[in-house]
């Protein structure tokens, strides 16, 4: 069951008997797989259902993960995942799907109408991987994503040439590395909160994405957020968090 409305919906429907939907409401909030405890009213708290770091996870702990929450939502995502654990999961679930890029594997019975929108802007194009990171997981809760990408400040005119569109926007996730300025230049651009996200992109004084991580919270632009080190993941989900409200109130 992915919902509790839904469910509810269903018995005055017919669809289920009270009995059932007893037998639902009595379950635990989380299902113990012993390596694991699977949050099955993750979408009840927040809005949203559980999402599964592939990555580090043993092959059978991420394939039993990943088919429990599919059984139980209906879609399922996992990030940070590689080719041979999709693999693995396309051998069971044929309509898996993975993009090579981002990481992310996920499977997905019926797509969701997508709503509002998220500009994710990149300041170079190394700076892409994180940034489609964001841009599916923000994709996958049902949001509208523009890409804007290589529009960094070393040629500010290219951003510039897409300011109408990113201030069109209900918040922006800005991804850069080297030294990281890109959010706190849109930030002072729109009138919508920015999401900055420090990519590992640079050179040795970079320090693996350190030096962007240090100039985006200490920005002194207003309205603006900075996740962690190539953490596309938190920027899409925050972003998604952001336009849902956005969204609702248009």
């Amino acid at each position: 069951m992915t919902d509790l409305h839904e469910m509810l919906l269903k018995v005055r429907q017919g669809e289920i008997s009270l009995e059932e939907a007893e037998s639902y409401l009595r379950r635990k909030p989380f299902e113990d797989m012993g390596y694991a405890k699977v949050d099955t009213h993750r979408r009840v708290r927040s809005g949203f259902p559980e999402v599964i770091f592939a990555q580090g996870k043993a092959d059978e702990h991420l394939l039993a993960i990943f088919q429990r929450i599919f059984a139980d939502e209906g879609e399922v995502m996992a990030t940070r995942a590689s080719e041979q654990q999709y693999e693995l999961i396309a051998a069971r679930l044929p309509e898996a799907r993975y993009d090579k890029l981002s990481r992310i594997i996920t499977c997905v019975r019926s797509a969701r109408q997508k709503r509002g929108c998220i500009a994710v802007c990149t300041a170079g194009t190394a700076d892409i991987p994180v940034a489609e990171e964001a841009a599916q997981v923000a994709e996958y809760f049902g949001n509208y994503v523009e890409r804007i990408y290589d529009v960094g400040v070393s040629g500010i005119h290219r951003l510039l040439s897409r300011l109408d569109v990113i201030q069109k926007a209900n918040c922006v996730i800005a991804v850069a590395g080297m030294e990281g300025a890109l959010g706190s230049v849109i930030a002072g651009l729109v009138d919508k909160p920015v999401i900055a996200v420090p990519t590992s992109v640079g050179y040795g004084a970079n320090f693996h994405g350190v030096s962007a991580l240090l100039t985006m919270i200490n920005s002194c632009a207003n309205g603006i957020a900075t996740v962690n080190i190539d953490n596309g993941y938190g920027a899409g989900y925050i972003a998604a968090q952001i336009n849902r409200v956005a969204a609702a109130e248009a």
